[in-house]
């Protein structure tokens, strides 16, 4: 019985050949760097998606904070809903709302007053790269803008859990 030493030879039955050695750790390498990518891709991918989200959820809520600033005044006296100004009271409760996120990277980015009848606002949050930042790509700040006007007439009236509008029945 012969004992095995050292590499198989083409007459033993196995073949190793000196152009073999090491193709295993090509391809290692190459899996693995292509299993990070993806990686990157997924976690990466899936933060600034997050960070879209949250952006549009911010932006609705400080457009409908800033849509809620109705003149008083003018609606008890002509009936009419127009928001109380183009400029500070508006902005003002945006950026209040907007502010209370601040502490996540988010910012508010424009705050507009289209007529008297709606507010747009514009929010951006900041989101940073964690396996894609090997590569030199960082993150960016990813933007959303909404629009909110108060709402008129009685589809305006919240729902109550029987069905009924509130003031009915």
């Amino acid at each position: 019985m012969s004992r095995w030493r050292g590499s198989r030879d083409a007459s033993s039955g196995g073949a190793c050949d000196e152009a073999d050695r090491g193709s295993m750790s090509v391809f290692v390498v190459i899996f693995s760097a292509a299993v990070f990518l993806l990686a990157g891709l997924l976690v990466d991918g899936g933060s600034a998606i997050n960070a879209r989200l949250k952006a549009a959820d911010i932006a609705e809520q400080a457009a409908r904070g800033a849509a809620d600033q109705i003149d008083q005044e003018t609606l008890r006296a002509t009936g009419e809903i127009r928001l109380l100004s183009a400029g500070g009271d508006l902005c003002g409760r945006a950026e209040e709302i907007v502010g209370a996120h601040q502490a996540d990277g988010v910012r508010m980015t424009r705050c507009e007053a289209g007529g008297q009848t709606e507010v747009t606002v514009g929010v951006a949050v900041r989101w940073d790269a964690y396996f894609l930042g090997v590569l030199g790509f960082n993150g960016s700040d990813m933007e959303a803008a909404a629009t909110a006007a108060p709402s008129t007439g009685t589809a305006a009236l919240a729902r109550t859990s029987d069905g009924l509008n509130v003031g009915e029945g």
